[in-house]
């Protein structure tokens, strides 16, 4: 008989069964967390060949995204308050809870909130901390869509704001959809219906504010308006303008670098172009990361050890992949080192006012952070302001820190007119 099929089992002995697997999948699942807590903290995707714990889950250990993204912020939450194991392991929280718990958590509340959680619903938990730390925007998400005629569905490129959904939205906040609110999207002569995508997410006031300023500035070229083809074409001028960054063209060189340490913009094209936008970073078992994201121009023999800004001495880096090749050269300890003396620095520079914030608060994640803010414009004392803002969600994963931080921007500049700080 299959290990599957149960019809011999009588009603009690198959509800004892059922019982018992649960309570091993919970010792199972706290084990699973504590084991991707440990190898997360020792960054031993690296050597593996991905960018990220993240990449490490959905590459390596075949988790979907989903699956990988919820199991990393329980574990991380769970590291730093081992209570969280115990609890998972005895049934008293489940894995929901703990990511609903986990941004709130600190040392003085971390036994009162599992205390109240225990043998709680999602949507009671969900409850109580909207009512005690308020809510959080929901998560923007890209998935596919297939359109079929005749499904009642928002027109192609439809965007929301929150104050649409609730019915509470101000004189002439309209949905930001197309003329006509019936059309359908159609797929050209070379697109299928199933390359299509649904863009879902919460904007601010101020975003919904600058979509609709570019769609009347596009209304001669897109006359109904239609939100995919205004974004479609804000991402062409976006993506020109940071590769055009990226790769140096046309930049001036930064003052203060060193003659050693300078990429000719030419050397930082010929590079781009020629590793195609991603990390070269390839593991013992000839995995190749696939971080597009944060990549850096990396020297492939340090500079300290007589390697030179050329085409073959250049390689692309994600960040993750760049510190670790310097460690395995230099040592973790030495290189923890420089990057403390180098944040220092970076804050003498910023200012008294930046300098103090800066040093309240560290972790690779918040130098992602500032980094991407840095990537889309945002001045340094502003980014360094944001940053400070999203400490308190320590355990959250960083595109939630990172929509927190541009919704204090969003907020900041609907405000008064302020003068900036330096860059």
């Amino acid at each position: 008989m299959h290990s599957f099929e149960l019809v011999h089992l009588s009603d009690d002995a198959l509800l004892r069964a059922l019982g018992t697997l649960v309570s091993r999948d919970r010792a199972i699942t706290a084990g699973l967390l504590a084991h991707i807590a440990e190898a997360d903290a020792r960054r031993l995707y690296a050597p593996a060949g991905y960018p990220s714990m993240h990449a490490y889950c959905v590459g390596e250990l075949h988790l979907s995204e989903d699956s990988a993204s919820k199991r990393i912020q329980a574990a991380r939450a769970a590291r730093r308050f081992p209570v969280l194991f115990e609890a998972l392991a005895e049934g008293r929280l489940h894995l929901t809870a703990v990511r609903l718990l986990a941004p709130h958590l600190n040392d003085s509340n971390v036994s009162e909130l599992v205390e109240l959680a225990t043998h709680r619903r999602a949507s009671e938990i969900e409850e109580y901390l909207a009512c005690r730390f308020g809510t959080y925007n929901p998560v923007a998400s890209l998935r596919p869509v297939r359109v079929m005629e005749g499904e009642t569905q928002h027109a192609a490129g439809h965007v929301e704001c929150h104050t649409c959904v609730t019915g509470a939205h101000p004189e002439g906040a309209l949905e930001l959809s197309g003329d006509s609110a019936s059309s359908k999207p159609t797929a050209g002569p070379d697109e299928s219906v199933e390359a299509r995508f649904l863009l879902q997410v919460t904007l601010s006031k101020g975003t919904h504010e600058k979509i609709r300023h570019a769609q009347a500035l596009l209304s001669h070229a897109i006359p109904n308006g239609d939100i995919a083809q205004v974004l479609d074409r804000a991402l062409d001028r976006l993506i020109h303008d940071l590769e055009k960054r990226k790769a140096g063209v046309g930049r001036p060189r930064r003052q203060g670098a060193t003659r050693e340490r300078h990429i000719p913009a030419e050397v930082r094209r010929a590079v781009w172009e020629r590793d195609n936008r991603r990390c070269t970073f390839v593991s013992a078992n000839g995995v190749r990361c696939g971080a597009r994201t944060f990549l850096e121009f990396d020297h492939v023999q340090p500079v300290s050890r007589g390697g030179v800004a050329t085409v073959d001495g250049i390689r692309l880096r994600c960040r993750a992949h760049n510190q670790y090749e310097a460690e395995r050269i230099f040592g973790a300890g030495f290189m923890q080192r420089k990057r403390g003396e180098a944040r220092r620095r970076a804050a003498k520079t910023a200012g008294d006012e930046a300098a103090t914030v800066e040093r309240s608060a560290s972790g690779e994640q918040r130098q992602d952070l500032l980094a991407g803010l840095r990537t889309l414009g945002v001045k340094r004392l502003e980014a360094i302001r944001a940053a400070e803002v999203t400490e308190g969600l320590r355990d959250a994963r960083l595109e939630e820190r990172m929509r927190a931080a541009l919704e204090f921007l969003g907020k900041r500049a609907a405000g008064p007119v302020r003068a900036s700080g330096s860059t």
